[in-house]
């Protein structure tokens, strides 16, 4: 899948950030941060009062206590037993998927492996949904959202919160939680 392009100037706040923190979680969920990104993740920060901002500041804290030989290292340990992030959907998700990528013009990058469901790859999808960059009608990146994220990321997601003993990628999936929980409470306003 090809990266999204920067957002359109005319987003609002909200659909700038949400646009932002999906194409983090895409970009983090498809390969280890390269030295620039965990850099930038060390100067997260948010609200302490909110969902968000706590998981802003886990993956913060956890970026600063680590370096990009152990993020390597983590993600293989993170995602070696967890393969919800490229999910069997018995065929549920194939051919839409693909027609509704396809529609919006997005397409396999050159040596790009994973399967159009892995969790990264929807969350970049749906990022460039929000910030306009595909060409969509207005709530298509709400029925997107429902479709394709919101029947299985919530489990992906805990599942990684959960994994003992690698701090970054545990992080990563509070995060993936919150913006799950910050999307659900968008979707209304994005459908209408």
């Amino acid at each position: 899948m090809t990266p999204p392009a920067p957002p359109a100037p005319d987003l609002d706040l909200l659909a700038l950030e949400r646009a932002r923190l999906f194409a983090m979680l895409g970009r983090l969920l498809v390969a280890p941060p390269d030295g620039p990104l965990l850099a930038s993740l060390r100067g997260l920060h948010g609200l302490p009062d909110r969902l968000l901002g706590q998981a802003y500041g886990r993956l913060a804290r956890a970026a600063r206590q680590t370096d990009l030989a152990a993020t390597e290292a983590s993600f293989i340990a993170a995602f070696a037993g967890l393969s919800l992030l490229a999910r069997d959907h018995g065929g549920v998700f194939g051919a839409p998927l693909e027609a509704g990528l396809a529609a919006l013009g997005v397409g396999r990058a050159e040596g790009v492996a994973e399967p159009a469901d892995h969790l990264g790859l929807l969350c970049e999808t749906l990022a460039g949904l929000i910030a306009g960059v595909f060409p969509a009608s207005p709530g298509e990146e709400a029925a997107f959202f429902a479709a394709f994220l919101a029947p299985w990321a919530g489990r992906c997601f805990a599942a990684l919160a959960a994994v003992e003993g690698e701090e970054f990628y545990a992080a990563i999936g509070a995060l993936g939680l919150a913006a799950l929980a910050v999307e659900d409470a968008a979707a209304p306003a994005a459908a209408g």
